[in-house]
């Protein structure tokens, strides 16, 4: 278990620096752009990773990690454009909330066991991802303040598919799972920005249309796949709950680089969310 509990917490880290550089880009480049150049570089170093460890190939694990891409691409695209439009303490986080609960009932339903400690570490871990996600005293009328909100939502539901759908792909097929799921996720993000650039008219179009490619948003590709894979050795140690609730904690890690160097003030609610998740990952590595 403390394995696994490491994999998944170097997954968080490298999935929140990711989302951080992601949407620091994606307010100066159209995010659709950004995330097609930083997926382009995790496909590629997705399938090196593949090509170099030794396994077989089966067509059911690489069905999972295409279901994975298909939901890792919604989830980026909508993080991206949240991160893009409003406070990166706000719309990271809220993506968190769906992507650590939906794979607890999952992993109920196909039978997993729990510990006391693991049911500890979900119960300190999902008002600790809540708390984290709080804005800071908004009123209602206040657009600034809803910003990104739907995106982190949406986003959410997106990696919660792609830890569910890793989760199941198991490990006969070696590295074959992230690959395919990387692969699928470029083909996604590659006819959405296409789309993207041809509905764009008048002066938006034009000013996107000169707009250089991201090639720092390949370091975004670099740490996503980084953390695909951590995350996937994950779970051969662990259940789909723990290694997905704290890979899930990756938004502290977002929140922690915001305020170091966007200095985005913290709210109390966010120092006490950082204290909860803190403390499940001390449950989870106890059990």
């Amino acid at each position: 278990m403390p394995t696994a509990v490491l994999l998944a917490l170097a997954a968080a880290a490298l999935y929140g620096a990711s989302d951080f550089l992601g949407g620091l880009l994606s307010r100066r480049t159209h995010y659709a752009l950004v995330g097609l150049v930083g997926q382009s570089a995790a496909a590629i170093g997705g399938l090196a990773a593949a090509l170099a460890v030794s396994a077989q190939l089966s067509m059911g694990a690489i069905g999972w990690g295409i279901g994975a891409g298909l939901g890792g691409a919604v989830g980026t695209l909508a993080l991206y454009r949240g991160l893009s439009r409003g406070r990166m303490n706000v719309a990271g986080p809220l993506s968190a909330v769906g992507a650590a609960g939906l794979p607890i009932p999952v992993d109920l339903l196909s039978g997993g066991e729990f510990t006391a400690l693991a049911v500890l570490g979900v119960a300190l871990a999902i008002p600790g991802i809540w708390l984290v996600a709080a804005q800071p005293g908004k009123r209602g009328g206040d657009s600034a303040g809803g910003a990104g909100v739907a995106e982190g939502l949406l986003a959410g539901l997106g990696f919660a598919a792609l830890f569910v759908c890793l989760g199941r792909a198991g490990d006969a097929a070696g590295l074959w799972p992230v690959a395919a799921s990387q692969l699928s996720a470029v083909v996604v993000l590659a006819v959405y920005a296409l789309a993207s650039r041809r509905g764009r008219q008048g002066r938006a179009a034009r000013t996107t249309g000169a707009a250089r490619v991201p090639w720092a948003a390949v370091w975004t590709g670099v740490l996503g796949v980084g953390a695909t894979v951590l995350y996937f050795l994950s779970t051969r140690e662990a259940t789909l709950t723990v290694s997905a609730v704290i890979t899930s904690l990756y938004p502290a890690f977002t929140v922690a680089l915001a305020a170091l160097v966007l200095r985005e003030r913290t709210s109390l609610a966010h120092a006490a969310g950082l204290l909860l998740c803190a403390a499940s990952v001390g449950a989870f590595a106890a059990g």
